[in-house]
């Protein structure tokens, strides 16, 4: 005990406050409880639904679920980003692996809206969504940056017009979301991506700014890596690149295509060809890939 208490003192002289005042507070606080920590009240009054359908419920607190899985995704890139350059590859294979049991638990966790809700229920409640849409989730659309450049985000045939010149923002309008917001034909843009962009676009373009040429490809592209920590990035680009939009599409099948006729998305986007990962083609590690498997993007499994 005297070992801590001359430890404490130590440590609050160090950052030039009495050491008694923060002894003293610590005798009259209350004891710590998990409500309190977790926030369990405040967590649990988050669930806004619009309508009275019950299963209205079960989708928020999905999104919600999948909110905080991102989030823990995005905790361990900021700390890759931050010192990736000097972490030893085993540091950066347990940060890969980590966000591959995060990306894992988003990949399985689809069940709970492909099997959990009923399909009269959600084709009435998400009626009262329009135009909010899981296109505008842009704790996804950060993640992507914090893994790779810009230009791995645009598919091979807007790839080309990349100009010398172009601006970030010149190329986030060729990124391959854009398409699930945007008529390439007619120009014209759909109300979701103009909501969108109003309250991200000045984030999106300055993250993707930032961490051009510092995100997790461009570190390991600067180093040798082992075989365990290639397989890892190989696993981590399928879950999220791969499994994880098919998961998507196959739960909005359920719930969208009904006796052959396809349902409109809130956004109003082509969802059915626009999910297809073999559409969006968007890989955040190219190197640890063979050509055959990126002409192949969508169509395989890696365990």
């Amino acid at each position: 005990m005297d070992e801590i208490l001359k430890q404490i003192d130590e440590k609050y002289r160090n950052l030039r406050h009495d050491p008694n005042t923060f002894l003293k507070g610590l005798l009259h606080s209350k004891p710590l409880t998990y409500w309190d920590y977790i926030q369990v009240d405040t967590l649990l009054s988050l669930q806004k639904t619009k309508t009275d359908f019950p299963d209205e419920y079960i989708f928020v607190v999905y999104h919600q679920i999948t909110e905080l899985l991102l989030a823990l995704i995005t905790h361990e890139l900021k700390q890759l980003l931050a010192d990736g350059l000097q972490m030893e590859n085993a540091k950066i294979e347990d940060k890969v692996n980590r966000i591959n049991r995060y990306a894992e638990v988003l990949d399985n966790s689809f069940s709970v809206m492909s099997q959990g809700m009923e399909y009269q229920q959600y084709n009435e409640f998400r009626l009262a969504l329009a135009p909010a849409s899981g296109f505008q989730a842009v704790s996804f659309r950060l993640i992507e940056f914090y893994c790779t450049d810009i230009i791995n985000l645009i598919r091979p045939e807007n790839k080309s017009k990349v100009t010398a010149d172009a601006t970030y923002l010149d190329k986030l309008r060729l990124v391959y979301w854009q398409d699930a917001g945007m008529n390439r034909q007619t120009g014209e843009r759909s109300l979701m991506l103009d909501i969108f962009e109003e309250k991200y676009l000045p984030l999106l373009v300055s993250t993707a700014e930032a961490c051009a040429g510092k995100n997790l490809n461009a570190i390991i592209e600067k180093r040798q890596m082992t075989d365990s920590l290639k397989n890892g990035l190989r696993r981590m680009d399928y879950l999220l690149n791969v499994k994880w939009p098919l998961s998507h599409l196959h739960t909005a099948e359920t719930y969208l295509i009904a006796a052959g006729h396809k349902t409109a998305s809130t956004g109003m986007s082509d969802w059915q060809k626009y999910l297809h990962p073999a559409y969006q083609q968007r890989c955040f590690f190219p190197s640890v890939w063979s050509n055959e498997e990126r002409s192949n993007w969508g169509n395989f499994t890696v365990e």
